[in-house]
């Protein structure tokens, strides 16, 4: 017996994030439904649609969030909020 597991901390800033997502995924699904995007440029490298958009983004957000939490003590909520920050340039410029 002896050994420990380690586990993710979920704490509600992180549990926020991740609901979030989820949220976020849904509205998009319901918005390319009633209304399919077209691929456009902005400043990533590839046309995408708001979907591709999306995902670029998420993951971003994502890492960024779970490089915070990794990284520092400092707050989640600060992570969180870079990561949904970071998610939203990409939504709008990318």
């Amino acid at each position: 017996m002896g050994q420990s597991l380690s586990w993710m901390a979920w704490t509600t800033p992180i549990a926020i994030f991740f609901i979030s997502v989820l949220i976020m995924l849904i509205g998009m699904t319901i918005w390319q439904v009633k209304s399919p995007s077209i691929e456009r440029k902005g400043f990533l490298p590839i046309s995408t649609t708001r979907g591709d958009r999306l995902f670029i983004g998420l993951l971003c957000a994502a890492y960024v969030n779970l490089a915070w939490a990794g990284m520092t003590d400092v707050t989640q909520y600060i992570g969180a909020v870079l990561g949904f920050a970071l998610l939203f340039v990409v939504m709008r410029w990318g």
